[in-house]
């Protein structure tokens, strides 16, 4: 989540540089109810999964294979799970 990237610390040419070449997916309610599926086949809920949930969601609704790179494999391999074309990759 970038707000929790931005800090006083943070070499923000780097973080420009990096942010230029992201396209930024919205929020929506058909997303929301994916992830909210996703939950459910999951056996997850509540908050702290919410965010993987919604990553999720945006990775699968996108074509083709697609690599999540996160810090937290655990969660969004069980939320893929049976979803072979998406991915999780530790960083």
């Amino acid at each position: 989540m970038l707000v929790e990237v931005i800090h006083p610390r943070i070499n923000h040419a780097a973080l420009h540089w990096t942010l230029s070449r992201l396209r930024v997916e919205p929020v929506s309610q058909a997303l929301a109810q994916t992830a909210a599926t996703l939950l459910r086949d999951a056996g997850l809920h509540g908050r702290e999964y919410a965010i993987d949930a919604m990553l999720c969601a945006t990775a699968l609704a996108h074509p083709g294979r697609v690599t999540i790179l996160t810090s937290d494999v655990e969660d969004i391999r069980l939320l893929t799970a049976g979803h072979p074309r998406v991915a999780a990759e530790k960083v």
